[in-house]
């Protein structure tokens, strides 16, 4: 059972991953993203490719049988990611630097979930590969049973958020909105 609900798992986050990730690299639709406008092109491009890999490299080495010990790094990289853009929705809920701050916190909540994810996964997938000890599989059973509609059910509040439009600024050119 354990095994089913890891391959879920690390097909719900390295579709979200890999969809997230795309448009960041390519710089289409990216406008329904929060916050990106407001960083340089490079740094969204190097996130944007971070994702794009890891949501590879949580399905390829188990599918191709070889390199399997990368999906837990893989895991551990996307749960790093989600709780760096954490971070950044509640630094922007506490100064309200833009938009609702409550849409912020529900962005927040959203990414501190896909970490929880990607946490499971890494340690479910770590047992996998090594000796040492690990959790009972029931835990994680459960752990990922919550955490997948927890996601989909903020993933939802998330979508439905009116975005508000954005109109350049006469005095500096920025976006507002």
């Amino acid at each position: 059972m354990l095994e089913i609900m890891l391959w879920i798992a690390q097909g719900f986050l390295a579709l979200f991953f890999f969809a997230a990730g795309l448009p960041k690299v390519i710089g289409r639709g990216i406008d329904r993203w929060a916050g990106f406008d407001d960083l340089p092109r490079g740094l969204v491009i190097i996130i944007g490719l971070s994702e794009v890999v890891g949501a590879v490299a949580l399905w390829l080495p188990s599918l191709i049988g070889t390199f399997e010990w990368t999906t837990p790094l893989a895991a551990i990289g996307i749960a790093v990611i989600s709780l760096m853009a954490s971070g950044f929705h509640i630094r922007a809920a506490a100064t309200a630097e833009r938009g609702d701050p409550r849409t912020e916190w529900l962005c927040a909540v959203e990414t501190a979930l896909w970490a929880s994810l990607a946490g499971s996964i890494a340690i479910g997938r770590w047992a996998g590969i090594s000796s040492g000890p690990s959790l009972p599989s029931e835990t994680l059973i459960v752990a990922i049973a919550v955490i997948i509609p927890a996601t989909i059910v903020n993933l939802v509040l998330v979508a439905r958020r009116p975005v508000a439009p954005r109109t350049p600024d006469a005095t500096n050119g920025t976006l507002v909105g």
